[in-house]
């Protein structure tokens, strides 16, 4: 059920509003602030030729059927929490008594580069490896490191049949896990623990999320991406422990390692984009803020007010410094599967 009456007026998201000659003029450039690093990044030497003919991929198989389990971790090179939670559980000798486990370790190259001083940096080589999972993009010519190595990981991708994706956030929020839209997904999404919030959107108007791609998006295969907590936090790397083992735990014979299940459940109805190099919101929210009221001024972009459409809008993972054609907030209600998500606004 949401919350709130069902025909209650939808609010427009960007209006535009008459500026003066001085607020057109760019604000000046502000700086990163200065993160905390509590972790290092794994030695990952003894898994990087993988084991089974795919280079940082760890496939081991159990005696009885089951499903194909996987977990990935370095989609982005400094988020390195689920490489360590990877690390620790191919030192305990974890295998699977049914079914197949793949633990992934997807951009070890982009993590080399990672240096404390600008930690941000080693993101990727090339490009964001979260936006080349479009199978157009995949089968075409053009090459770069990360497109190349998603082409490399593909079959066990195509494989998987529940696949977690782990991740950490650079802004202060409240960890979440995120799904597509498929029915499989938000069932695995209500199942993995350690987070409080699960939402389900659409994806990213810049390219294909490795959970978005169509081996995901239809039938029984199912896949997630755990947004553990802030980057670089051992906080983060406890929690990644507990979804990875909520997962494979049942196939391992592992118990759960604490960490209580989602007890909210939304979904994305609108992605704001930022449109110019001015999108700033009226305060530093956090991943997870809920706005009480429809109609609040929670951004601007340029000449424009960007406010929320309803009542209890939740604010999902706000990039407080959003490029522009960046997604700069996303914007989830409370059980509104049924409802189609809005236009990129």
């Amino acid at each position: 059920m949401t919350h709130g009456p069902d025909d209650a007026p939808r609010l427009p998201v960007r209006v535009a509003r008459p500026t003066t000659f001085l607020e057109r003029l760019p604000p000046p450039p502000s700086s990163l602030p200065r993160w905390q690093i509590g972790i290092t990044p794994p030695d990952l030497s003894p898994w990087l030729a993988g084991n089974c003919g795919i280079p940082g991929v760890m496939h081991y198989e159990g005696r009885r059927p089951g499903p194909h389990i996987v977990c990935v971790s370095l989609i982005h090179g400094n988020e390195f929490a689920g490489a360590i939670v990877l690390d620790r559980l191919l030192r305990r000798r974890i295998r699977p008594r049914a079914g197949r486990l793949s633990l992934v370790f997807a951009n070890p190259e982009a993590m080399r580069q990672f240096d404390p001083r600008d930690p941000v940096r080693a993101r990727c080589v090339d490009e964001d490896m979260n936006r080349v999972w479009l199978p157009a993009m995949l089968d075409g010519g053009r090459s770069s490191h990360e497109l190349d190595r998603a082409r490399v990981l593909l079959p066990v991708i195509v494989t998987a049949d529940r696949l977690l994706d782990l991740h950490s956030m650079l802004w202060p929020g409240d960890p979440l896990v995120l799904s597509g839209l498929s029915p499989a997904s938000r069932a695995m999404a209500r199942r993995v623990r350690g987070v409080d919030v699960c939402v389900a959107d659409r994806g990213h108007r810049s390219g294909c999320r490795l959970i978005d791609h169509p081996r995901f998006s239809n039938g029984r295969a199912a896949a997630c991406l755990l947004e553990a907590g802030q980057h670089w936090h051992e906080a983060t790397v406890t929690r990644s422990m507990q979804a990875v083992l909520s997962l494979i735990g049942p196939c391992c014979g592992l118990p759960a390692d604490g960490g209580a299940l989602p007890q909210r459940e939304m979904v994305v109805t609108d992605v704001i984009t930022a449109r110019t190099g001015l999108f700033r919101f009226v305060t530093p929210f956090h991943s997870g803020h809920v706005v009480a009221d429809a109609g609040t001024v929670v951004a601007h972009d340029g000449g424009d007010e960007i406010r929320t459409p309803y009542a209890r809008c939740m604010l999902v993972m706000p990039n407080l410094r959003p490029a522009r054609g960046h997604t700069a907030v996303r914007f989830a209600r409370v059980d509104a599967g049924t409802r189609p998500p809005a236009p990129d606004q």
